[in-house]
């Protein structure tokens, strides 16, 4: 938890961010949470985060887009759904959190030299490239980007799962590649739309 606290004022919540959460799927409830804390009391990573899912719930239904998607509450959620089972009033915490997730990347707010955004992103770009994910080129792929002394210290063990069959180097590719990215794309211009309304 940080140290010091900024108070924050009504002038600083972007109302168009509330109502776009809102507006997701996922976020459709949002309005009707009563900040019990249960999300928070079941969350097994609460302790880490800079703001428990009670308060990052609050902080985006009141439109505080900056300290919502700049946030590693975001980025710890281990998708669980623990916070989801146990609510009181069925709100989507997990969903929201991914969408959370997608708009910080989509916006490049995300802390820089953290793994799981660069993880998000390079799967992503996997599954639109190939259909599929390759482990090996995915986990290198992530620790030159954020960690490059922790690749080198695990080159030893990634050259024995590559000898012994465990890891493969080359990526595989699905059939028919170009019919899933049609899809992907139309998904990806839906949302678009959707957001720009």
């Amino acid at each position: 938890m940080p140290l010091e606290q900024k108070i924050k004022y009504e002038n600083d919540c972007d109302k168009e961010f509330a109502k776009w959460v809102s507006s997701q799927t996922g976020g459709e409830n949002l309005r009707h949470c009563i900040q019990c804390g249960v999300c928070s009391a079941t969350c097994p990573l609460s302790l880490y985060m800079d703001y428990t899912p009670r308060r990052l719930i609050n902080l985006a239904r009141e439109g505080f887009k900056k300290e919502v998607l700049s946030s590693f509450t975001i980025w710890l959620c281990a998708s669980c759904y623990a916070c989801r089972v146990e609510c009181p009033k069925e709100i989507q915490v997990t969903d929201i959190m991914y969408l959370l997730k997608r708009k910080a990347i989509e916006e490049g707010v995300f802390p820089r030299r953290f793994p799981i955004p660069v993880l998000a992103r390079e799967f992503s770009r996997m599954i639109f490239m190939f259909g599929r994910v390759n482990e090996t080129l995915l986990v290198t792929d992530l620790f030159l980007r954020t960690n490059w002394f922790k690749f080198l210290s695990m080159t030893g063990l990634g050259l024995n799962l590559i000898r012994t069959g465990r890891l493969s180097v080359l990526p595989d590719s699905i059939k028919r590649r170009g019919e899933l990215r049609k899809v992907l794309e139309a998904i990806e211009s839906d949302e678009k739309k959707e957001a720009a309304k």
